[in-house]
């Protein structure tokens, strides 16, 4: 008996040292395709990018099934197939840039929040903590989301590094790196750091407010240009007598030639007339 009891509290002794002494090691995950990157900054990571591309799938399906049956006309159900198809990925898309417009709006407001804090004589996790609650509407999913894990883990780094990769948020990875130096570094600055990144990102996000209300006629003409002719052959569709002509060879041509010249014009233009966008590179 006592030869068991010296060997379990020796193991328990070498548990507990190995705890503290060895060095942790964290398997990697592997890098996130693009389609899930895309429902990340839609804030759309619990979805699979499996399940999108079967949703894609199914919505050509039916367009396509649909459109056949009403036009008899095999090239207008497969362009329309495809623009169905190609649907889900525009809606993701234009929620993912929603939703990093709308963080960009109120980062300023949530790091005076911050300094507030820390100058009120809180933590730096506390204050983090805190915008779960009396933080910007768009941003308190996410710091609630940290408080808990901060208080079930008690690790800072490794909490703020699940922050990041819920926020999918270029402005948050600044913002987030920012922090994870100051409580790294340590030192009496933090409050004037977090002032003047405030500053800092109030300033860049009314420039970039500016420049994309001045573009914004250039993407509405764009789409409505490229959007009225399929509209129209959509409406020709209810003709079957106007529409037959389409299914010939030269119909054929004529659709996906002019189909491909409106993805290459609006490609083009709105290439051109974009605004540079910031890329996740502390991810």
């Amino acid at each position: 008996m006592g030869v068991l009891l010296g060997l379990g509290a020796g193991i328990g002794l070498l548990l507990i040292w190995s705890a503290f002494a060895l060095p942790r090691t964290s398997a990697r995950k592997a890098p996130a395709g693009r389609t899930e990157q895309l429902l990340a900054r839609a804030g759309l990571a619990a979805v699979s990018s499996r399940s999108l591309v079967l949703l894609c799938a199914a919505c050509a399906l039916v367009a396509g099934t649909a459109l056949l049956a009403l036009s008899r006309a095999w090239p207008v159900a497969v362009v329309f197939a495809v623009l169905a198809g190609y649907l889900p990925l525009a809606i993701v898309a234009g929620r993912a840039r929603r939703r990093q417009r709308d963080f960009a709006e109120v980062w300023p407001e949530a790091v005076d929040n911050l300094a507030s804090a820390v100058r009120a004589g809180m933590s730096l996790p506390e204050a983090l903590s805190a915008l779960g609650v009396r933080g910007p509407e768009s941003l308190r999913p996410a710091f609630a989301r940290f408080a808990l894990d901060y208080q079930v883990s008690g690790r800072f780094a490794d909490s703020l590094d699940r922050l990041k990769s819920h926020l999918s948020d270029p402005v948050g990875d600044r913002v987030v790196e920012s922090l994870r130096i100051a409580r790294e570094v340590g030192g009496g600055d933090l409050g004037r750091l977090l002032r003047n990144l405030s500053s800092f990102l109030r300033q860049d996000a009314r420039t970039r407010s500016e420049l994309e209300s001045r573009q914004a006629w250039t993407i509405a003409g764009a789409r409505l240009a490229v959007a009225a002719p399929w509209v129209v052959l959509l409406l020709l569709s209810f003709q079957p007598a106007v529409i037959a002509r389409y299914s010939s060879a030269a119909g054929a041509v004529v659709i996906f030639g002019g189909a491909v010249c409106c993805v290459v014009a609006y490609r083009l233009m709105m290439r051109i007339g974009r605004l540079p966008t910031e890329q996740r590179i502390l991810a």
